[in-house]
């Protein structure tokens, strides 16, 4: 009974984010109504280990994100992989904007020490977040220990609305531009989908294309992605490794390309770690927020200016739209799974069909998921690392 209660919770409240999101056309994005809820729920009524008590153990959690990262890895091909260079590029430069910024106005207002315990926070994910609030608690800083934490939970409250608009804008764009081109763009669709000239395995006959056949291929990537990653003392990120995998995997035809969701697992494996993603939200309480709330906002501001400068001014130098730059270079206040959410609500809301709906994830979604990537997976663990030795 416990179980079933604390789960249908859950998936309640993400079922309202859905609704909202579709009641809004995406301008008003799922993750952002029901992190907002969670947020409420934990300062309440709800229990701070409610998804534990729902069963979405640590091990699950972790199971989830190996497998769906291999997954987004069968998405995108290595001549797309290789042609995100430019977003490559403009993840770097947003964050490089959110550095001046903090770095300079941020110490200004609220003081050297808490301008570094929240830079790296603010460029990437829960790991600098932790290296960061070590760091400052070793010193003695158990304010700032705690403002490391709290920016990487409040950060996300930014980024979702502010990427709805920016995808949405763009979405509406290239939908213009693919209806008046409908015949040339199905053309070029036709010819980026052919089979991958490194393909040496045949294709698998559908009909041992089971659940537990395409699982299973899924795991031995995952499970050769963090061998390879322990190989080399994790000098590159095992998420990074199993993403790369997942691409090389796809491209010689081991794996299927959409794996989990030709496995019908994709929707559960999400919902694991969307889980987890409002489960750091049980982590503050309103009296945190109150003690650090003008830092919290004003650090905060100060990065997504200087993203939005930075990454639309070398967007703009590298002929992407303002909007799929800035788009990109916010994906470092959230990183995955929000990335991917936030781009599918996008092509949902605008797309009249399957084939629009596809298209416009065909060009968004690898470059948010290389900047997602750019960001909180690689940049932001050294960044945490340089920072952390300035206080």
């Amino acid at each position: 009974m416990q179980i079933l209660a604390a789960f249908t919770v859950i998936l309640f409240i993400m079922a309202v984010g859905d609704i909202v999101s579709i009641k809004t056309k995406a301008y008003i994005p799922s993750v952002f109504i029901s992190a907002l809820i969670f947020l409420i729920g934990f300062w309440t009524i709800f229990p701070k280990d409610l998804m534990e008590i729902a069963g979405f153990s640590k091990a699950l959690i972790k199971l989830s994100i190996y497998l769906i990262l291999v997954h987004m890895g069968t998405l995108m091909s290595l001549k797309e992989l290789f042609e995100q260079w430019k977003v490559v590029v403009i993840s770097l430069a947003g964050i490089l904007g959110v550095i001046v910024m903090t770095m300079s106005f941020g110490i200004l207002l609220f003081g050297k020490e808490l301008s570094i315990v929240a830079t790296p926070p603010l460029t990437g994910g829960i790991v600098a977040s932790f290296i960061m609030s070590e760091a400052a608690a070793s010193k003695g800083l158990e304010s700032l220990a705690l403002l490391a934490i709290i920016i990487y939970i409040m950060q996300g409250f930014a980024g979702y609305p502010l990427t709805a608009i920016m995808l949405k804008k763009e979405g509406k764009r290239l939908l213009k531009e693919y209806r008046k081109n409908r015949n040339d763009k199905k053309k070029v669709k036709e010819e980026s989908s052919r089979a991958s000239k490194l393909k040496i395995f045949p294709p698998l006959p559908q009909k041992y294309q089971t659940v537990y056949v395409l699982l299973t291929k899924t795991g031995f990537v995952a499970l050769l992605s963090i061998g390879f990653a322990s190989i080399t003392n994790e000098f590159i990120s095992s998420y990074v490794v199993c993403l790369v995998f997942g691409v090389i995997a796809a491209e010689i035809g081991f794996i299927e390309r959409k794996v989990l969701n030709a496995s019908s697992s994709f929707g559960f494996i999400i919902t694991v770690i969307m889980a987890y993603i409002f489960s750091q939200l049980s982590k503050s309480t309103p009296a945190m927020i109150g003690k650090l709330l003008i830092p919290l906002f004003g650090i905060i501001a100060f990065g997504v200016i200087g993203m939005w400068i930075f990454s639309t001014i070398t967007g703009k130098l590298l002929g992407l739209t303002k909007e799929m730059a800035f788009s990109v270079s916010l994906t470092a206040l959230y990183g995955f799974p929000p990335n991917y959410i936030l781009t599918e609500e996008a092509a949902k809301a605008l797309a009249k069909n399957e084939d629009e709906k596809e298209y416009l994830m065909d060009i968004m979604l690898p470059q948010m998921l290389v900047g997602g990537f750019t960001t909180v997976t690689i940049v932001s663990v050294i960044l945490a690392g340089i920072f952390s030795k300035l206080l």
